[in-house]
């Protein structure tokens, strides 16, 4: 019934009885059908408000909206609410049976580190036997079930139904990323966190958050909010590491390579190898490679032991695991020993920690080829510092389209430039094609060299004008690899 799902909603007022059975709540009024609910959000393209009579030729019998329309039809319940974009959080975890509750839900933000985190959690708790669900960039998952992933945190209606799944299927931990677009937007409203990570904040999305301010504001409000059954933990070694924790009533864990903290472990050796770690006093070796994998074992170490799990059980577990697919995901080639890495890295920092990563994996003179561009219509104001740390962390760089969407993909390529000092400018090239900018990286290789590709990681498309094309880095290097005879 409508009135059991407008359970902790902020209302204003109500026209119409709310005793009426509801059989679907929709954002989208294309989408409802007959005995439906239609929640009018103001979105960021287009306000919900607009296609209240369309919802309701559709079938929609009762309206959600932040503001009531002139337009007052018979028989069709009216609910106006303080905030529309909230109360579709709340609306779907009551219709969908508050998965939420029965769920152990960890939730991880933070610019970098999200993806490889939630996976590393997923996997390991299915080696130790659970049955879980995976929420993430790459991919949602079920029990080993894969479900194509759209956006990093999926909608609010989408979210609670996938939850939904993963309690039917007898999942007893889920493991989510929480972009900072998801929190702003509340599409995790309603959602009951058992736990909560932060990994660390940089330069990001201020195409959508404006001010790097607003950005830290956002991430930080989903802490402000968590309730004190939850317990949270933050990267001390990030300088908003215990800000983002000043006003939460989850309890507080902090973990660190450098400093004081609740969870800590050191660095042995990071080699292409792998890496060997103090953890808790225990030495182990992990598969995983670079200083921004130590942190991520690390978070996800502090949650298993958090949720109950042995510490000797864990880090056996963790010894054993891979990362996420495009997170320093890298191959050889058969010929020369070339190695070529691809991965996510699509911020100045991330683009850092993974050069700076390859060159503390260089036992040799081995040169460091980068490939890399940026997205359009995203954040301008990376672009030349991305161009920059590419250019003093690489002996040559390529500079190419990512997926320029909207934008010419020349015109991206020449705000990136702006960022390239006169001394720098030797080292750089622009190819706009990406096929060909990465052929030349190889062809450009010799023996033992590292070739990083940046920017793309898992994604299997390249987003030209509003088309997606198919388009792999790992399958295109492995090709340049066997064509050149690398």
């Amino acid at each position: 019934m409508l009135k059991d799902l407008l359970y902790k909603v902020k209302l204003k007022a109500v026209l119409g009885s709310t005793d009426v059975e509801i059989k679907s709540v929709h954002i989208d009024s294309r989408a409802v059908t007959k005995g439906g609910c239609f929640i009018a959000v103001n979105g960021a393209t287009t306000d919900g408000h607009k296609y209240i009579d369309a919802a309701i030729k559709n079938g929609a019998v009762a309206i959600v909206v932040q503001q009531l329309p002139t337009n007052i039809v018979t028989g069709i319940t009216y609910i106006e609410v303080a905030d529309s974009t909230s109360a579709v959080g709340f609306i779907a975890h009551n219709f969908y049976g508050e998965p939420s509750v029965e769920l152990k839900i960890i939730g991880v933000t933070g610019t970098n580190g999200k993806t490889t985190v939630v996976t590393i959690l997923y996997n390991l708790f299915i080696k130790l036997g659970f049955s879980c669900g995976l929420i993430s960039t790459v991919e949602n998952k079920i029990d080993g079930t894969i479900i194509p992933s759209t956006h990093t945190t999926p909608d609010a209606i989408s979210l609670n139904a996938l939850l939904q799944q993963m309690k039917h299927a007898g999942c007893e931990y889920v493991f989510m990323e929480c972009s900072s677009h998801a929190i702003e937007q509340q599409r995790i409203a309603g959602i009951i966190f058992k736990g909560a990570v932060f990994t660390n904040i940089t330069h990001d999305h201020l195409d959508y958050h404006k001010t790097f301010e607003e950005y830290i504001r956002v991430k930080k409000s989903w802490f402000d909010n968590l309730p004190s059954t939850a317990f949270v933990i933050s990267n001390a070694d990030d300088k908003r590491g215990a800000v983002m924790l000043q006003n939460t009533a989850a309890k507080k864990y902090y973990y660190s390579l450098r400093t004081v903290a609740e969870f800590k472990a050191k660095i042995l050796e990071n080699r292409l190898g792998g890496l060997h770690m103090i953890v808790d006093d225990k030495e182990v070796h992990f598969k995983m490679i670079g200083e921004f994998n130590a942190y991520n074992l690390l978070a996800v170490y502090a949650v298993a032991t958090l949720l109950g799990m042995q510490k000797e059980e864990v880090l056996l577990g963790l010894s054993n695991i891979d990362g996420a697919e495009g997170r320093f995901d890298y191959e050889v080639s058969k010929v020369e020993n070339v190695i070529g890495i691809v991965d996510y890295a699509h911020t100045p920092d991330a683009l850092l920690n993974v050069l700076a990563t390859i060159k503390k994996l260089r036992h040799g003179h081995e040169k460091i080829i980068t490939v890399v561009g940026c997205g359009g219509n995203r954040d301008k104001a990376k672009r030349p510092l991305m161009a920059e740390v590419a250019c003093e962390y690489s002996d040559k760089v390529i500079l190419t389209s990512d997926n320029p969407r909207n934008e010419k993909a020349e015109d991206i390529l020449k705000e990136m430039e702006a960022g390239i000092n006169v001394v720098a400018r030797r080292k750089y090239i622009t190819i706009a094609d990406r096929r060909e900018a990465i052929k030349t990286a190889v062809s450009l290789s010799n023996k033992e060299d590292i070739i990083l590709v940046a920017g793309k990681g898992h994604e299997k498309y390249q987003e030209i004008g509003n088309v997606k094309y198919e388009f792999d880095d790992k399958k295109v290097l492995r090709e340049m690899f066997e064509l050149l005879g690398k």
